[in-house]
């Protein structure tokens, strides 16, 4: 069943692409919808094929019919042409393509990366498609890092610095923000509760930020861009009185410079 937005979509070729929470987290599951009507099989097998390169199998959720709808001459090489890496750096995006008429929307770091973006997909297009684009600056590219982050904590090994299962999905998705930050130099600042000695609790704070980072590398982040600091116990952001208070103070904070 088409989504109601797709019902204009009637008699000419369409496709509507819906990115999910953050079209950058390639390794969680967040969906890739892809619905729509195209004239043949082969103009779908293309397209999935394109999406499926770009986002992985598992995460693109196929609802394209075909139909007897009319496409504009070679509509299935424009389509096509539009899928690139560029899409990546959308989050929360729609990609919508009625016949000729094309319309970009969602949320980007900044009002430049906005303007690649956009570049990028009318180069891939002829002067007979009209692009629209409703991009938005999510406010720079520390907000990117905090919403992806979203309050949670990177979680290691009880008085270690190995990762736990949990801490890595959390990097993987942040390695994956990390990318759209472009040349951005960015801090990773480890942090402890007090429990323990304090030189112990920076020794430990260090360890993780750097076990951190090397993580960060091996899933495709510029160390040139990456710092480390270990803080320790010295800026709390709860009450270390109480259990919680100092799991939410274990942490790994990621400051933009």
């Amino acid at each position: 069943m088409r989504p109601a937005s797709l019902k204009r979509c009637a008699l000419a070729a369409c496709l509507f692409l819906a990115t999910g929470a953050t079209v950058a987290q390639t390794t969680t599951a967040t969906p890739v919808v892809v619905a729509g009507a195209v004239p043949d099989e082969a103009t779908k097998a293309a397209v999935l094929s394109k999406l499926r390169a770009l986002y992985g199998d598992e995460r693109v959720v196929d609802r394209i019919e075909v139909d007897a709808v009319v496409a504009p001459a070679n509509w299935h090489q424009h389509v096509t042409a539009m899928i690139g890496p560029d899409l990546q750096q959308v989050s929360d995006g729609k990609l919508e393509i009625d016949g000729n008429r094309v319309h970009l929307s969602g949320q980007v770091a900044d009002a430049s990366q906005g303007l690649q973006v956009t570049r990028s997909l009318k180069a891939a297009l002829n002067p007979t498609y009209a692009v629209t684009s409703e991009l938005r600056s999510g406010g720079g590219k520390q907000n990117l890092l905090d919403r992806t982050l979203a309050d949670r904590i990177v979680e290691f090994q009880s008085g270690s610095a190995t990762l736990t299962p949990a801490g890595q999905a959390i990097l993987d998705e942040m390695a994956a923000a990390l990318k759209q930050v472009g040349n951005a130099r960015v801090q990773l600042i480890g942090h402890t509760d007090s429990v323990g000695a304090r030189q112990a609790n920076i020794d430990l704070s260090m360890a993780r930020a750097t076990t951190v980072k090397t993580y960060l590398e091996s899933q495709g982040v510029a160390g040139m861009h990456l710092g480390v600091i270990g803080r320790g116990p010295d800026e709390p952001v709860a009450d270390n009185a109480t259990p919680e208070g100092r799991a939410r103070n274990r942490r790994i904070e990621f400051r933009v410079l």
